[in-house]
């Protein structure tokens, strides 16, 4: 296992949530947009969602939270985790890897590892389950002046893209519980070719063993590559520590 390391951390760290945070990454700045506030998010995702099943009403913070929860659609992508910053800093150390191949950030969120990608010179597809998260992505990348990825909306349980078709796909911090790994695991079996590369960014999360070993049964090779200590975004006493994890498929 690599020593850690430590990327830059920003000038300043809010201590409650901001619509508009700024970070430093791969030797600049970043400035994201997102949602103003997470209770008008969740008003407005009640409105875009129709009659709620779970709760009998339609467009209350409520009943969204009743029904997102039930099908997994809590909004993570509204957040920016220190997973992701380590993850931007990792690409940016193989951009040479990088640069012209076929490329995919799954579970994109606010878009700024799929930014980093492109701006590193990758054909980037930027993939996310909540059109939400896309539209914020979209502002993303135009706001810091890189070129626009792909963004796509896609459910990891139903593939859109060709058999072993991506040279690289990455994620940062995107499984929460086990039942995610069998989907996620099954995803990269069908999309990464044969001699393509996985990057995963994690802060030490118990379902990430599962999911390792799940690939390994399957064929796959992994390794810790990078273990890294990230500023959270919100100011915090200790810094996060991050894994980098590399994953390859099995040769066909």
């Amino acid at each position: 296992m690599s020593a850690p390391a430590t990327p830059p951390s920003a000038p300043c760290r809010p201590g409650t949530y901001a619509p508009v945070v700024e970070v430093h990454a791969c030797g600049r700045a970043w400035t994201l947009e997102r949602h103003a506030d997470l209770e008008s998010l969740w008003e407005e995702l009640a409105a875009c969602d129709g009659p709620n099943p779970v709760a009998g009403s339609t467009g209350t913070a409520d009943a969204a939270r009743a029904a997102f929860v039930d099908d997994e659609r809590l909004p993570y992508w509204t957040e920016l985790w220190p997973a992701s910053l380590a993850l931007a800093e990792w690409l940016a150390e193989n951009r040479a890897a990088l640069h012209g191949r076929r490329c995919l950030d799954l579970g994109c969120g606010l878009g700024l590892t799929a930014i980093v990608g492109q701006w590193l010179g990758a054909r980037v597809i930027g993939m996310d389950y909540e059109e939400a998260a896309l539209r914020f992505a979209r502002l993303n990348a135009a706001r810091n002046g890189v070129a626009q990825p792909l963004w796509t909306v896609m459910d990891w349980r139903v593939p859109a893209v060709a058999p072993r078709s991506l040279d690289a796909v990455w994620a940062g911090d995107i499984m929460y519980e086990r039942r995610f790994v069998t989907p996620v695991s099954e995803f990269l079996d069908h999309s990464v070719a044969r001699d393509g590369v996985v990057w995963v960014a994690e802060p030490g999360r118990n379902v990430y063993a599962t999911f390792r070993e799940t690939l390994e049964a399957h064929g796959w090779t992994t390794r810790c590559a990078r273990t890294m200590q990230v500023d959270a975004l919100y100011r915090q006493a200790e810094r996060v520590t991050v894994y980098l994890w590399e994953m390859r498929p099995p040769h066909a």
